[in-house]
């Protein structure tokens, strides 16, 4: 029988060790900083506008804003308009790709979320491209992907010059994401940012981080469809293994309001200023646990945000 030590042993060999730790990353973002902070379910200008004056009022650096409804959800007009206030204000500004297969004639995303984000289909991966390229058109320089084959197929879009060679392609918490070596799969795909299994602990992000080096998406308090869980004081030890790592403020006993529309009303954009203020009392939390993780970037717009070209 083969003993844990082995196991260990090969684990480390393959490139992958098995940690009970977590070292420090040491990693930062282009900008010097460790992390940053990402709004999600900013599902449009209306909401975004928002975020960034809620973001002004609680002096929060928004970095990041995502969508969850997708870029079908969304007029040219709403997009363009999302994307003049990212160019404005240096703030990636992410879009949901297409279809999928909850929202799909399909049944068995209705029974299980695990393959709710899949393009059913090669129909459905044409129509994330479809999605792809009309918001690239339109500016942005960001999208979320939540099917395995549309990230390939977007990262070979990309080199062959369809799709810009700066585009930020972020996958989605429903494209599990649990260990090292799916890291490294996700990153020979074409990922340029990877959204991670909301239960991991502090080591097995460690795990993660030592098999990648692409920016690490974590949601830091998780939607209730999620997981439901609130890890505020876990941050320092998150960001110390993690970095560069996007801290995702995601809320409990929040609706879900995919897709969003006029006919929820102000909901989208109260949500969207109580995931700011959940960033607020994050930052300062960091501030108490450990200060050498805010301290100020060097200054200059990061190069590695997508940031709208409009």
């Amino acid at each position: 029988m083969t003993s844990l030590a082995d196991l260990r042993a090969l684990m480390s060999a393959l490139g992958h060790p098995v940690l009970q730790t977590a070292p420090d990353a040491g990693s930062r973002f282009s900008d010097g900083v460790p992390y940053r902070f990402e709004i999600p379910s900013v599902e449009g200008p209306g909401v975004l506008e928002a975020v960034v004056a809620e973001a002004d009022r609680l002096g929060v650096p928004v970095a990041r804003v995502s969508q969850g409804s997708g870029v079908m959800m969304l007029s040219d007009a709403e997009i363009t308009r999302m994307a003049r206030i990212g160019a404005e204000r240096g703030i990636e500004v992410n879009l949901f790709l297409g279809p999928r297969a909850a929202w799909d004639t399909g049944g068995q995303a209705k029974v299980t979320q695990a393959v709710g984000a899949a393009a059913r289909g090669n129909a459905m991966v044409a129509a994330c491209v479809a999605d792809a390229l009309r918001a690239c058109s339109l500016g942005i320089r960001s999208l979320l992907v939540g099917d395995l084959g549309a990230l390939e197929v977007l990262r070979r879009l990309k080199e062959d010059g369809t799709l810009p060679a700066r585009l930020v392609l972020k996958t989605s918490v429903l494209m599990p994401l649990t260990n090292g070596p799916t890291a490294a799969i996700y990153e020979r795909l074409g990922a340029t940012t990877v959204n991670v299994g909301t239960d991991l602990t502090v080591p097995h992000l460690a795990e993660i981080r030592a098999a990648t080096g692409l920016p690490i998406d974590l949601y830091l308090e998780v939607p209730d469809d999620q997981g439901g869980f609130v890890r505020f004081y876990e941050v320092a030890d998150i960001v110390r293994a993690a970095a560069p790592v996007y801290l995702k403020m995601g809320l409990r006993n929040a609706p879900n309001i995919y897709p969003s529309g006029g006919h929820l009303g102000a909901v989208p954009a109260e949500l969207g200023r109580e995931r700011v203020r959940r960033a607020a009392l994050v930052r300062e939390l960091i501030e108490r646990l450990d200060p050498e993780l805010t301290k100020a970037p060097a200054g200059g717009r990061p190069r590695d945000l997508g940031v709208p070209e409009v």
